[in-house]
């Protein structure tokens, strides 16, 4: 082939790999109405793997097929500069084209092995938020007040249905209308007249949740509005109605699985969403909607940007020194970042290889609202001189194998992203003691949840659990991580003599998946009456018998999903 033909048939073969990517990922997502209404929750969390796994699968396959269209040429840069332009030239006014150049881009780093960014073969353009075209072209469903609300939402929810009737249509229109009336009482003056609703012409589903999300606009302003409902075996019926930035917030936060839903434009989608939760950063937005790459994207850019106006330097995150990472931050920016350490402190065993796959594993998972969504990063390339040099040291010579320099930058070949919270074990000591046993009770709540969810923590120390801002406990240190169906919960055996009592180590056998819940009181570095109001609420955990409970419940195929809220009320209460 001539060049211009080369470059052609790449930008070719790029495109339609994109196109093959994007239907597959339509595909899984419009799978989710026909799960929520057969409830089929199993086969949704087999989605939410698939979904992750698509990408990754697509760039692959990708790789190989340029790797043998160009031969010897494949590392040809001034070549891929030609493609990268011809390509970029045919994608204006394309729909979401910012997710196209997401995936060139993911196509030419797995070629070269890209350290940082190269501004030659890789599209580094203003964030898609921008484009207004795309933005504007979200297809919204707008529906003006009248006389009633009722008639409104009778109206809505027969625009939106199921395949599934609504128990009774008129029955959740009247509560809904009640749960508006009562919240724009409480925002609003006596006189506030109702203009219109719009919302977002597609479902967002979750666990067994499906969402309705859009804005109700009165003459004194506008507030957001989300409605969830739930398929129970009289019908589909509204469960509850959120009517502020903060119950919303919670709904579309950075601990829970990935949306399904299928706006006809994403940007449209994440711009409508930014304009009801204008604290949520956009690459956060992406992500639940399981736009991960572009979300990480966004989250680069949005960094990069963040540290090129800022002087300040990253340092140690406050905390306890952790054996398998080292974690640092910028202060001037929430996030914190993980580098695993080549040598692990005891008592850990683990291997570098099992705790990435751990990291992968929850990435994957029904986080429940109880496990931190991580970033994996490779190749970051950060300047020298806005590290502190206690941190440098330790980088340079405790995680060798994922970091070293390149000249005045430090290149990061492998580090996690996630957002900044507070450790637990800081976070008690800091507070009203009213605050700090509600924390501890959320503590073994959160156990709780992810042993739902199939999902044993290992390592239960306070200090790897974090408060976030809405004051939810949450769980980000993964390297212990196991299925609760991969574990052996065992009774301690008692002693056969007095010698045996007195021995520093065990005296009965410990297998490699051996869990003994009696020795969790170990980990339970608290004051005693912390101690004593967690044990109040969660003595159960301590028990084997628990345990093999819930694993039995994994066993047998039953499906546990845990939804924001725990009432039908317009206040969100977290479980």
């Amino acid at each position: 082939m001539s060049d211009r033909d080369l470059i052609a048939e790449c930008s070719q073969i790029i495109y339609d790999g994109f196109i093959r990517y994007n239907n597959n990922f339509h595909r899984t997502t419009k799978r989710a109405r026909t799960r929520f209404e057969q409830r089929d929750w199993k086969g949704h969390q087999q989605d939410i793997v698939d979904r992750v796994d698509l990408y990754e699968k697509s760039i692959r396959r990708i790789v190989q097929t340029l790797r043998k269209t160009l031969d010897e040429r494949v590392n040809d840069k001034e070549l891929w500069h030609k493609v990268r332009s011809y390509f970029g030239e045919r994608l204006d006014q394309v729909p979401d084209n910012d997710f196209i150049k997401t995936f060139f881009n993911s196509t030419t780093r797995r070629i070269f092995g890209t350290e940082g960014v190269n501004q030659e073969i890789e599209f580094t353009s203003s964030s898609p938020s921008d484009d207004l075209h795309l933005i504007m072209s979200l297809n919204i469903r707008r529906y003006p007040y009248w006389v009633s609300l009722q008639r409104i939402f009778e109206t809505i929810l027969d625009d939106f249905s199921f395949r599934i009737p609504y128990d009774d249509i008129s029955d959740n229109a009247k509560r809904i209308e009640k749960m508006i009336n009562a919240d724009t009482k409480l925002k609003f003056s006596k006189d506030v007249e109702y203009i219109r609703f719009e919302f977002i012409d597609s479902f967002f589903y979750q666990a067994a949740r499906a969402y309705l999300v859009g804005k109700l606009i009165l003459s004194e302003g506008e507030t957001p509005i989300v409605i969830a409902f739930k398929n129970e075996d009289h019908g589909i019926m509204v469960d509850a109605v959120f009517l502020s930035e903060k119950e919303i917030s919670l709904i579309f936060g950075y601990t829970r699985s990935y949306y399904f839903a299928d706006p006809n434009s994403v940007i449209g989608a994440v711009h409508f969403l930014k304009s009801i939760l204008p604290k949520k950063p956009i690459d956060e937005l992406y992500t639940v909607l399981g736009r991960l790459r572009q979300g990480k994207t966004e989250r680069h850019r949005t960094f990069t940007t963040h540290l090129s106006n800022t002087k300040d330097k990253f340092v140690h995150a406050e905390g306890d020194t952790g054996l398998v990472m080292i974690v640092f931050t910028l202060p001037s920016y929430n996030l914190v970042f993980k580098v695993i350490r080549d040598k692990f402190g005891y008592p850990k065993t683990v291997s570098r290889d099992e705790v990435i796959w751990k990291y992968k594993l929850v990435s994957k998972h029904d986080r429940a609202g109880r496990l931190i969504d991580t970033q994996e990063f490779l190749n970051l390339k950060f300047p020298i001189n806005r590290f502190s040099r206690e941190l440098l040291v330790e980088l340079l010579e405790g995680a060798s194998e994922s970091v070293r320099m390149e000249g005045k930058y430090l290149l990061l070949q492998r580090v996690y992203t996630e957002r900044r919270v507070r450790p637990l074990n800081l976070y008690i000591n800091e507070v009203a003691e009213e605050e700090a046993i509600a924390a501890v009770v959320d503590y073994g709540q959160t156990i709780k949840d992810l042993a739902q969810t199939n999902i044993f923590t290992g390592d239960l120390l306070l200090k790897n659990f974090g408060v976030t801002p809405h004051k939810r406990v949450i769980f980000y240190d993964y390297d212990e991580v196991s299925l609760v169906t991969e574990c052996n919960f065992r009774e301690i055996p008692e002693a056969s003599d007095f010698e045996d009592e007195m021995l520093a180590d065990t005296w009965y056998y410990v297998g490699e998946n051996d869990m003994f819940p009696e020795e969790f009181i170990k980990f339970l570095s608290m004051n005693e009456k912390l101690k004593i109001e967690f044990m109040k609420h969660h003595q159960d955990l301590l028990t084997a018998q628990y345990w093999r409970k819930v694993q039995q419940h994994h066993i047998s195929g039953e499906v546990s999903l845990i939804v924001p809220y725990t009432s039908t009320t317009a206040t969100l209460k977290e479980k």
